[in-house]
């Protein structure tokens, strides 16, 4: 009887495995399919003068390689992204940060209707908001009628035709994008702070700036490590955005990475060269995998600095 009772059970507990692994095989078969498999791929073409279309037949070895390092127009495309890459995230952060300080405050009225205004941009289409923004700082578009209706220019600014005005409204636009998925971060962190070192700090007769300064900030610190982990990594990876809005230009001085690779990929400029296009891929992903870990170690070193003043203020 117990047998049998056992052997119901053990073939329950198969079913119920088999089950499970049906279910998640659809997943598995799309992220080998189209995930995995291209990253591998992307590997093995960035050895190869391939067009994309055919077999593999001419082995280049490291010719892309040493073409991609001596190629003015990449190091340019990786200067700016850099570039993108400091801006986007200095701007977002910060203003992000001072968001979710006004908005965590329980006297404000209507904090949910503000977080879901300053939310909106993030759930709207990338390549939408880089056309509508591509009209907007245009020469007749509304900032300029703006600018020039209130006497502050006298004649419309080229905003995108200028080297330098393009790459600043990419930064704003795509921070602007952005700023409300990090004012949710950062909503988290100060949410978890305990409300109890607030109470502490007014008895204490600290004003707010030194409760901002010495109690809130400190506090903040790990997540604020979290959040500049993945605001870099995944600022330096923009495309969508450039493209739309200065499609690179002028004159490649917004030309990003990502771009680069598009480019040489789908024939933008004479024919595909999906061999090259993939060695610049390869270099894009190590070089946001050292960046990924040098960022992680920072994440790691906060986070350990704050489980140790943690103890300190325990054995106090």
């Amino acid at each position: 009887m117990k047998t049998t009772t056992k052997q119901k059970v053990n073939k329950q507990t198969r079913q119920r495995y088999m089950w499970a692994y049906l279910f998640i095989l659809p997943q598995v078969v799309v992220f080998f399919g189209l995930s995995l498999y291209p990253i591998i791929m992307s590997y093995v073409y960035s050895f190869y003068d391939w067009s994309g279309i055919g077999p593999l037949s001419n082995f280049v070895g490291f010719n892309n390689y040493l073409k991609v390092f001596t190629e003015e127009k990449f190091w340019n495309a990786f200067k700016n992204t850099f570039i993108y890459t400091a801006g986007f995230t200095t701007i977002s952060i910060t203003f992000a940060l001072i968001l979710a300080l006004i908005l965590n405050d329980p006297r404000l009225k209507g904090r949910s209707f503000y977080r879901t205004v300053y939310f909106l941009p993030v759930v709207t289409t990338t390549a939408i908001v880089g056309i509508i923004m591509k009209n907007i700082f245009g020469n007749q578009g509304l900032v300029n009628q703006v600018l020039q209706g209130i006497g502050l220019i006298d004649q419309a600014v080229p905003w995108l035709i200028n080297p330098v005005t393009a790459m600043l409204v990419l930064i704003i636009v795509g921070s602007w994008k952005e700023i409300g998925i990090i004012m949710i971060y950062w909503l988290t962190g100060l949410q978890m702070i305990p409300k109890e070192l607030y109470e502490a700090a007014k008895i204490d007769g600290a004003g707010y700036w030194q409760t901002l300064r010495y109690v809130t900030l400190p506090l903040l610190a790990p997540i604020g490590a979290t959040i500049l982990l993945l605001t870099t990594v995944s600022s330096m990876r923009v495309f969508d955005l450039v493209k739309t809005l200065t499609n690179g230009g002028p004159y490649y001085s917004t030309e990003t990475l990502e771009l680069y690779i598009y480019r040489f990929a789908f024939a933008a400029e004479g024919p595909s060269q999906v061999g090259y296009a993939s060695t610049v891929g390869v270099v894009l992903g190590v070089t946001v995998f050292i960046i990924s870990l040098l960022l992680g170690w920072v994440v790691l070193k906060v986070n350990k600095n704050k489980n140790k003043n943690n103890l300190n203020m325990g054995v106090k």
